[in-house]
C-alpha cells in the first residue's frame, strides 16, 4: 500500500480549524463596538503567544482561527455615526418600550458582535431592532409576541444598557 494512503500520527500535525462564519450582513459598529473588537484582537494575540510559548498546538489553532475571524470583522467594520436627532430610532440609539403588561424595557441597537440582550444590548439585525428602527416616540411595534410602545429615544451612549 502506498505511504500517501497511509494516515500516520504526528505530533507536529495539528488539523485545521475551519474558519467562523463570517456572515453576509454588513459588519455595522458603534464606535464602543469597535473598541471591543479590537479589544478582542489584542487578548487573543496575547493568548497566541502564551500558546506559542507553551507549545500548545492545538490551542494555537483554536486562538488563530478566532483571531482570524477578529481581524477580518474590523477589517469590514463600518462605524455608523448616529444622527444628533432623537426623533427617529436609528443604530446606535437607546429605545425605551413599554410593553402590554407595563413593563418598560431599555434597548440599545448595536452591531452584530456587539449584541448582548440580557445587557440591552440588540444587534440592528434583530426582528425588535427591525422593528423599532426609523419609528417614533409613540409609535406601537411587534415585540415578540406582543406589541409595545416606544416611550422614549435616546442618544447612543457608549456604556452598556440593562434592561
Amino acid at each position: 500500500m502506498s505511504v500517501a494512503f497511509v494516515k500516520e500520527p504526528n505530533e507536529d500535525q495539528v488539523e485545521v480549524l475551519p474558519d467562523r462564519e463570517l456572515g453576509s450582513d454588513p459588519n455595522l459598529v458603534t464606535t464602543r463596538g469597535l473598541e471591543l473588537i479590537d479589544s478582542e484582537i489584542a487578548a487573543l494575540e496575547k493568548q497566541l503567544d502564551e500558546a506559542r510559548a507553551a507549545g500548545d498546538k492545538l490551542a494555537m489553532a483554536t486562538i488563530s482561527r478566532d483571531l482570524r475571524y477578529w481581524q477580518a470583522r474590523h477589517a469590514t467594520a463600518e462605524i455608523v455615526v448616529p444622527p444628533a436627532s432623537v426623533a427617529t430610532v436609528h443604530f446606535g440609539s437607546r429605545v425605551a418600550i413599554e410593553r402590554d403588561d407595563g413593563r418598560r424595557q431599555l434597548f440599545q441597537i448595536v452591531g452584530i458582535d456587539e449584541a448582548d440582550p440580557a445587557e440591552g444590548l440588540i444587534s440592528y439585525i434583530s426582528p425588535l431592532a427591525k422593528s423599532l428602527m426609523g419609528k417614533e416616540l409613540g409609535d406601537v411595534v411587534k415585540a415578540g409576541a406582543s406589541d409595545a410602545e416606544i416611550v422614549e429615544i435616546l442618544p447612543d451612549s457608549t456604556e452598556a444598557v440593562s434592561s
